[in-house]
């Protein structure tokens, strides 16, 4: 299975090698932090490391910033810095976060792994704007919140990707009601009936700018 994840990953001998540290200190910070449910333990290549790649390959052309929201455990946003180490190393990648202990995870795992992603310990309503060329998020909130709190930090023709659940058509629904938005959707390549959710060009639903 691993052999499988690994090819479908296309990443280099080191970038792996920093997904299999990844892996170890997530099971030995897990007991003390519960960065991840325990029941995904033993699937964390598959339900955590290839699920926040695929984001990755969907990003746009030569992002220069990536903002990540309410990263956890560091998914999406700490495997992307990992690829983006290597593959894009002049991006910048910030993740939020607002549990401390989390965040403090996130430090030290970037520096045992060498990289150096941004950790911003704090909610996303409360940052000042950031620029982003790509907002990311997992499992974070409802779509409609989603963008109330990606808004704000996108730079002009920004993208955001959410990944969303078999129930995000009624997310979509309810968010319409508020806001205005491109909309591209692509299969989620491990949840049964999942997306994820390429939003552009974001406007409340009663602005006129």
């Amino acid at each position: 299975m691993k052999s499988d994840i690994l090819k479908e990953l296309n990443v280099s001998r080191e970038t792996l090698d920093r997904l299999d540290l990844y892996e170890s200190l997530i099971k030995k910070w897990n007991p003390r932090i519960n960065l991840i449910s325990r029941h995904t333990l033993n699937e964390i290549w598959t339900r955590h490391f290839l699920d926040s790649a695929q984001i990755w390959r969907l990003r746009p052309e030569n992002p220069r910033k990536w903002l990540d929201l309410g990263s956890g455990g560091g998914f999406p946003g700490l495997v992307i810095a990992i690829i983006a180490a290597e593959a894009t190393p002049e991006m910048k990648v910030t993740l939020v976060e607002s549990d401390a202990r989390k965040a403090g995870f996130l430090m030290k795992a970037g520096q045992e792994m060498g990289i150096l992603p941004e950790i911003i310990i704090d909610r996303a309503e409360r940052l000042s704007p950031q620029h982003a060329d790509v907002v990311s998020a997992r499992a974070l909130a409802p779509l409609d919140l989603l963008l109330d709190y990606a808004a704000p930090h996108l730079a002009e023709n920004g993208r955001c990707l959410f990944s969303k659940g078999e129930n995000y058509e009624s997310e979509l629904t309810a968010a319409r009601k508020c806001w205005t938005f491109s909309l591209q959707k692509s299969p989620s390549r491990t949840g049964h009936g999942g997306v994820i959710l390429q939003i552009g060009d974001i406007r409340r639903a009663n602005s006129r700018n």
